[in-house]
């Protein structure tokens, strides 16, 4: 789906919803929403930005992935950043040893969040950074080991000792 162009990937949601449903819902017009579908107009098309192309836009405006992370958020699931180094050879202990010193840390923070038998909004939010961190750590561990890329977890796992002290 990386290659889809967003007016494409439009077009084809068209298929399962109707415009005319979505126009209702968003309160927009019918014709805007057909619109989405179209290639631009620099594309020899007649087609208006669409709120993925903005999405787009403002992810390299901002350079935030925590944007990504919310919209992934919001569709039941969670964003992960692809490696872009190229293998190198390197020791993994100090990598599996920092994503179990990730889920130690989660486990400290449910710990101390349920000494008092109750976990408060705050606590089950700060609950939820850690899984998600941990989350995020083991799954660039595991995308990295699928793709051979060792350099890339050595620099990951080193900025994140960086960032605990």
């Amino acid at each position: 789906m990386t290659d889809m162009h967003s007016h494409e990937l439009l077009k084809e949601v068209l298929k399962k919803i109707s415009a005319k449903q979505i126009s209702a819902d968003m309160g927009l017009s019918l014709s805007l929403i057909y619109k989405w579908a179209e290639p631009p107009a620099d594309e020899t098309g007649s087609g208006a930005q669409n709120p993925l192309d903005r999405i787009e836009q403002l992810l390299k405006i901002t350079q935030d992935a925590r944007i990504a992370q919310w919209v992934c958020e919001r569709a039941g699931g969670f964003y992960i950043t692809n490696p872009k180094h190229k293998p190198h050879d390197y020791s993994l202990i100090p990598t599996t040893n920092s994503i179990v010193q990730e889920f130690a840390d989660m486990l400290g923070v449910i710990a101390g969040a349920a000494a008092d038998n109750q976990i408060t909004k705050d606590e089950a939010k700060a609950i939820r950074r850690r899984w998600e961190d941990l989350k995020s750590v083991t799954e660039g561990f595991v995308h990295h080991c699928e793709e051979g890329n060792f350099s890339a977890l050595k620099q990951e796992t080193a900025a994140r000792e960086n960032g605990r002290k």
